[in-house]
């Protein structure tokens, strides 16, 4: 009895801890994602304008003007295929309520060979699709998952991916011109707490992936400190051949 009363207690434990990451990467994903992007974006475009032996005032607004260049296009390309996203869903639920309303019958035999198709019973599928159908909105909202694989009632919104992709974007770009607006003369603070910033990114990516924080922040910043020592020695070169 004991031993039984033990593995019943070890079974009970070990179902309340499985628990799992969000594969999705929830919020955290697109935002990190965001203000890399905004980071290696301006601290590549700071560098190659740094490189063609410009003044400190021309480096500094190229820095502001990738960021904010960037920032309105990140927001406006993600409005735009957010929202095309979300019509395209709009448009084929409405044809799957089109669907449901004219033709029940056949939508209802068609969730329940999708049922069967997974290993149910036939009797059986055909049972609970006959009792998921009674409600018009629960019968779209399964459709619309097994058939679409979208959830009707969590479509993103466009206007919050435009204003979260602005924010990321803006904020990781202004670190390297920061250093430039609290006084430096020079590249290398700029370069230094971008990189510091490219690897803390890094590291936060991690949360979302099977990678060890620092090697996915040492990934991320000889990415990045890869891309400003290109752009850098292109603008060397271009300014060389242009002076």
């Amino acid at each position: 009895m004991a031993i039984i009363e033990t593995e019943a207690t070890l079974h009970e434990a070990h179902r309340d801890n499985h628990t799992h990451r969000d594969v999705n990467g929830g919020w955290l994903r697109p935002a990190v994602f965001g203000a890399m992007d905004g980071l290696v974006s301006n601290l590549a475009l700071m560098t190659g304008v740094a490189g063609g032996s410009v003044s400190q005032q021309t480096v500094i607004l190229t820095g502001l003007a990738g960021l904010a260049a960037g920032a309105f296009s990140m927001a406006a390309g993600e409005y735009t295929s957010v929202a095309s996203q979300r019509e395209l869903v709009e448009a084929e639920l409405n044809v799957e309520r089109r669907e449901l309303r004219k033709h029940p019958k056949d939508e209802e035999a068609e969730l329940a060979s999708l049922y069967e198709a997974r290993g149910v019973e036939p009797r059986l599928a055909r049972e609970v699709a006959r009792q998921l159908s009674k409600d018009p909105e629960q019968a779209l909202e399964i459709h619309a998952r097994e058939e679409l694989g979208i959830d009707p009632g969590d479509l993103p919104s466009p206007t919050v991916a435009a204003v979260s992709s602005f924010g990321s974007f803006a904020l990781g770009a202004m670190i390297p011109v920061l250093p430039y607006l609290l006084g430096a003369s020079t590249l290398w603070p700029a370069v230094l707490l971008a990189l510091l910033g490219l690897f803390l990114c890094g590291a936060v990516v991690a949360k979302v992936t099977a990678r060890t924080w620092w090697y996915s922040g040492l990934r991320q910043l000889l990415l990045g400190g890869a891309a400003a020592g290109v752009t850098y020695a292109l603008g060397t070169l271009f300014g060389t051949a242009v002076g």
